[in-house]
């Protein structure tokens, strides 16, 4: 389980017992593992080393800026969506000329932030967006680089909610578009068109869509390049799988393997957005049994997290591997499955405060029995965990906890009842002291 394991039936984060940080901290909380982290980057990193590259970490999966600082150490660039993700990076010391901007909807003040400072690419979503890129590098007399995000109308086989490379979505153009494009504005000086990017979208489990994807889009390079554009890059973005489950996502170098043979010996440079391949098994969430309760044929596990701290399971239905922090040695597991074999297990509902129905981490699900203040895991949680929560129900968001080795830092604290009202006061009420 990457750096969280079991030693004599306690949960532990690289060197540290989880109930020890759960302790001091609370519940819940997100405990993240710099080594996973730096492993997982590594192992992206040298899966890719063949080829001229740029590997830029998704920041929306997680964006801590603690984190984003070893991760720009170790060489990361990053991918980002807004103009808070470009202040994160700069904030945690990023190499600007290292960072991609993706996103259907940059404002004015956000482009213009990036032009300023020299980012490395401008990933274009439609063709007004990159009419209004080029007045604002003109007005700010800035030049810059961008890659035309095209479709390849390729079936990611994921969730329909986190697919965008199909033609009909709000992200990209069609890839029949490019040449278009290309011909508008592929000679502008303010802003060089010079990339293609694509994105499949999030939670590929199989790399043969990425092999479609490149080889269309190879295709479109060695168009484009006959009607005398200059294409220098590629970005064929991320959703690469994470194993939420044990073994069951390709590795990094099974992407690699799939999609190195199309840019070896075409002159072209590689760009990643890796975000959930990265971050997702770098964290668990650790939340408090509160009570437990039958209601008909059911029982529920309640826990103090919330809907609002990891809404995936809801939005996406997605699986998390869930278990009790200590747990006698017959019920220690041998990995992330949604049906572990062990004898004496209960099927319970294991949910939230939060009052909407949909505030469940698992229905059905089989657990070694649990009771009122036990620690309950959920694995998995660094990838659209923190930074998808909320203070919905006005709930305080949770802390977050980073483990290096033998020690453990708080890298956010948790909210109170003041941070949450604090930006609502009077205006002579925030001046009180």
């Amino acid at each position: 389980m990457d750096h969280f394991n079991y030693e004599k039936g306690r949960l532990f984060a690289e060197q540290v017992d989880v109930g020890d940080i759960a302790s001091e901290v609370g519940t819940p909380v997100y405990i993240y593992s710099k080594a996973t982290f730096g492993d997982h980057l590594g192992k992206v990193q040298a899966a890719y080393a063949g080829v001229e590259n740029t590997i830029c970490y998704s920041i929306k999966a997680c964006g801590n800026i603690n984190i984003l600082k070893f991760l720009a150490e170790a060489g990361s660039g990053f991918d980002i969506v807004s103009g808070g993700e470009l202040y994160r990076a700069k904030s945690a010391g990023a190499d600007c000329s290292k960072i991609v901007y993706a996103g259907v909807g940059k404002t004015d003040a956000e482009i213009t932030e990036a032009l300023n400072e020299k980012i490395g690419y401008f990933n274009i979503e439609s063709e007004a967006e990159l009419e209004n890129l080029i007045k604002l590098a003109k007005k700010t007399g800035q030049t810059t680089k961008a890659a035309l995000r095209v479709n390849p109308d390729v079936d990611p086989r994921t969730h329909t909610y986190t697919a965008t490379g199909q033609k009909e979505t709000k992200f990209g153009v069609d890839i029949e578009r490019a040449g278009q494009v290309f011909s508008k504005y592929g000679a502008n000086e303010s802003v060089r068109l010079c990339a293609i990017h694509v994105h499949l979208g999030s939670a590929g489990k199989t790399v043969e869509p990425y092999a479609e994807a490149m080889q269309k889009t190879i295709k479109l390079i060695e168009k484009l390049r006959d009607d005398g554009f200059t294409i220098e890059a590629i970005d064929i973005g991320g959703g690469y799988g994470a194993d939420y489950e044990t073994d069951t996502a390709p590795t990094a170098a099974d992407y690699a393997g799939a999609i190195i043979p199309f840019v070896q010996n075409k002159n072209l440079k590689l760009i990643l957005e890796p975000g959930a391949s990265i971050a997702a098994n770098s964290a668990i969430l650790v939340t408090k049994v509160l009570y437990l309760k039958t209601g008909g044929a059911k029982k529920f596990v309640i826990v103090d997290a919330g809907m609002n701290d990891l809404i995936r399971p809801p939005l996406y239905n997605a699986f998390h591997f869930i278990w009790p922090t200590a747990v006698d040695k017959g019920f220690v597991p041998g990995k992330r499955e949604r049906e572990p074999q062990i004898n004496g297990l209960e099927v319970v509902d294991i949910v939230g405060p939060v009052c909407e129905s949909a505030d469940f981490f698992a229905q059905g699900r089989a657990i070694p029995p649990v009771k009122r203040g036990d620690l309950i895991s959920i694995f998995t949680a660094g990838a659209y965990g923190f930074t998808m929560s909320s203070n919905y129900n006005t709930r305080p968001l949770a802390a977050e906890v980073l483990v290096d080795g033998d020690k453990f830092t708080v890298i956010r604290k948790r909210q109170n009842y003041e941070d949450l009202i604090s930006l609502e006061k009077d205006p002579k009420d925030l001046s009180t002291p």
